[in-house]
Order: structure tokens, then sequence, then C-alpha cells
């Protein structure tokens, strides 16, 4: 492994965790879902980016980057639903009624 690599993966897996540990301490929805968004914005890339750069250009490094950009597109999304659902079942916002 090239040194671009190990430190690629090493920051991908070092965002990972501490997210991880940073979610487990905190105790309401909201707050854990602060530590989680950065696996999706930061620790998948960078793993992908060490994957593509270990494997060169080929169709694997394609689809392992097609997966990292549905894994970023998808993060935000699932967040604010999460989210929405927290302050539903809280209270805090009224449930929508269909129309």
């Amino acid at each position: 492994m090239t040194v671009v690599e190990n430190v690629l993966l090493a920051a991908g897996v070092l965002v990972t965790v501490a997210s991880a540990v940073g979610a487990l301490a905190m105790r309401s929805a909201y707050n854990r879902m602060h530590f989680l968004s950065p696996v999706s914005s930061l620790g998948g890339p960078l793993i992908g980016a060490a994957i593509a750069v270990a494997n060169g250009w080929s169709l694997t490094t394609a689809l392992v980057g097609f997966t990292v950009f549905l894994l970023a597109l998808s993060g935000p999304v699932l967040e604010a639903a999460t989210g929405r659902l927290a302050a539903q079942r809280e209270g805090l916002i009224p449930p929508e009624s269909p129309e």
C-alpha cells in the first residue's frame, strides 16, 4: 500500500469511528444525527478514494465511486427524514394530514 492509500483509509476510518463514539455518547436523537452525518459526507468518500487509489481505474473503482455517490446523496435525505420523524414523535411538530 502506498502512503496516499494509507492516509486516505486512516482518515476515513478515524472519521467513522469518531462519529460512532460521539453518537454513543449523546442522548437525544438530534445530537446523534449531528455526529452521524460526517460518516456519509466524509468517511465514505475518504474510504472510497482509498479503494480507488488502491485498485486503479477499473470497473471496480467505478462501482465503488457510484456507491459512495449514492451514500453521499442519500445520507442528508435520510437524516432529515429521521429528524422529522423524531420531532413528530416528541410532539414538536404536528404530523402531516393527508389531503
